[in-house]
């Protein structure tokens, strides 16, 4: 499989590309105005404890306070050695410990946010610190040594926790983990990812007993460097970068921390745009719209809420060549990669429902569901499947700690207040004879003017001039109506005169 990275850095937003095949699978975006705080560490002050919660709010120096639930406290009995993922995540603790017993008003803490600001909430903390590198995870004051869950091959798996035990300073009050990219790596280059997140984590002691209540003590990489630490792997081709600035710090960079893979790195210079040349400009732009066509003709219908995501498959103008149930079977295989992708390009996490078409042979359901965890295995966020419900829906979820690629790009219709929908002119019409009954009988005046959009105004003159004519003869005025372009469709003006 041919995967390439591609860096597109501008003064004020940088985007980077995961694209496997030619086509586009992941995009990260930051911006200087609305740079993630996800990975950063800070001195935090407890504003307030909320027992009934379990959970307490702490001011950490952005917008909003920052929430701590009790389950993301460090407590000096969470020291067991265990495995894990790539990133370690608060796993909820056993025995429920009063957040009064862990926490008071006032305490100056020192925290790290696990999930960005989304909509209305607030950041997520915890207490339970790492410090990622190329090859693991550092977990200070804990004694955890886990491997990657990705790293399958057993041999492997015992070399590298070998190495570990052997590495890591004997009796040490810090724990491990083992990332995916660490497989097949020389005991050297494990000794010096040891050594840098020691460095780190000394300088965010120091740092944290001198700051000031708000101050980040630890800051994680810029979104190009975050790439080349987390996402460039061996089946990378190349990491091109349209920035030679940019492009000679990720050298650098790879230089010191990943040496074998600072040849991909490469400058492109060529006139045209990098993601107009891939096509990722046309991918992001079809990546904001509700549907997703298929090939065979059918097509996915994807609706973000605040509660969830759901995705609606549909046979559209794929007929089949057998019978309705290989029609629908083949349908459904293909939304199962489609759904796979559009996931991780559109960053969409939380609860989401698919709806695939209902399939009879159970089989068929079986192989569906295999189709799309098999898809789901490439996806750098932890996803987790369930099976098909009794009414044919599989639940998944998948970890957000960003918002998705609609709410970074997009913001509500002024028009519609995010609906989606706009009441029709016909509705509208009727509301403005209503107001103006309502207007007449309120107040006096011998004509009535009537501002609105030019497609209402147009309907009100044309299709209901009748009815006009007939409310005039009720009320006894005179009733003009006047089309303005700044009006939106469901915005009018009666004005008494």
């Amino acid at each position: 499989m041919s995967e390439e990275l591609l860096v597109n850095v501008t003064p004020r937003e940088t985007r980077v590309a995961v694209v496997e095949n030619g086509m586009l699978q992941e995009l990260h975006i930051e911006r200087g105005s609305q740079r993630g705080v996800v990975g950063n560490i800070y001195k935090g002050k407890v504003q307030r404890v909320m027992p009934g919660m379990q959970a307490a709010f702490v001011d950490i120096g952005l917008e909003r306070a920052a929430f701590l639930h009790a389950n993301d406290i460090f407590r000096s009995t969470q020291l067991d050695a265990g495995e894990s993922d790539d990133a370690p995540t608060s796993a909820p603790m056993q025995v429920q410990i009063p957040i009064t017993e862990l926490l008071r008003d006032g305490a100056e803490i020192v925290v790290q946010v696990v999930k960005d600001p989304i909509g209305s909430k607030g950041a997520r903390l915890t207490t339970q610190i790492s410090i990622p590198s190329r090859y693991m995870v550092l977990l200070p004051r804990s004694k955890v040594l886990g491997i990657s869950a990705r790293i399958e091959d057993e041999d492997e798996r015992a070399r590298l926790k070998a190495l570990m035990t052997e590495l890591a300073p004997s009796g040490g009050t810090h724990g491990y983990i083992v990332r995916t990219n660490a497989e097949g790596q020389a005991a050297e280059a494990l000794a010096e990812d040891i050594a840098y997140l020691g460095r780190a984590w000394k300088l965010v002691e120091e740092n944290s007993a001198t700051a000031n209540v708000g101050s980040c003590v630890y800051e994680d990489l810029s979104l190009p460097l975050r790439a080349v630490r987390d996402l460039i792997r061996r089946d990378v081709e190349k990491v091109k970068v349209d920035s030679r600035e940019t492009c000679e710090r990720l050298r650098d960079f790879a230089a010191q921390y990943m040496p074998e893979l600072a040849e991909k790195i490469e400058h492109y210079s060529g006139a045209r745009p990098i993601f107009d040349l891939y096509g990722v400009e046309d991918e992001i732009g079809r990546a904001l719209e509700k549907e997703v066509p298929l090939k065979s003709g059918g097509y996915l219908v994807i609706d973000q809420t605040e509660a969830m995501t759901t995705v609606d498959v549909n046979t559209g103008s794929f007929l089949g060549q057998r019978n309705l149930e290989e029609t629908v079977y083949r349908t459904n295989l293909e939304a199962a990669q489609a759904v796979a992708r559009q996931l991780r390009l559109r960053n969409l996490g939380g609860i989401i429902i698919i709806d695939f078409i209902d399939m009879v042979d159970a089989e068929h359901r079986r192989q569906v569901l295999r189709t799309l965890e098999k898809q789901l295995a490439r996806d750098h966020a932890k996803t987790t499947v369930y099976d098909f419900s009794p009414l044919g829906l599989v639940e998944m979820t998948r970890k957000r700690t960003v918002e998705s690629l609609q709410r970074q790009l997009s913001e509500p219709c002024h028009e519609c207040s995010g609906r989606g929908t706009v009441k029709t002119a016909e509705t509208v019409t009727y509301e403005i004879f209503r107001e103006i009954v309502r207007a007449v009988r309120q107040f006096d005046a011998a004509r009535l003017l009537v501002i609105a959009s030019p497609k209402v105004v147009g309907r009100i003159t044309d299709e209901e001039s009748n009815a006009v004519a007939e409310l005039e003869e009720f009320l006894g005025k005179s009733i003009r109506f006047q089309a303005d372009a700044q009006y939106m469709q469901e915005q009018f003006d009666v004005v008494l005169l």
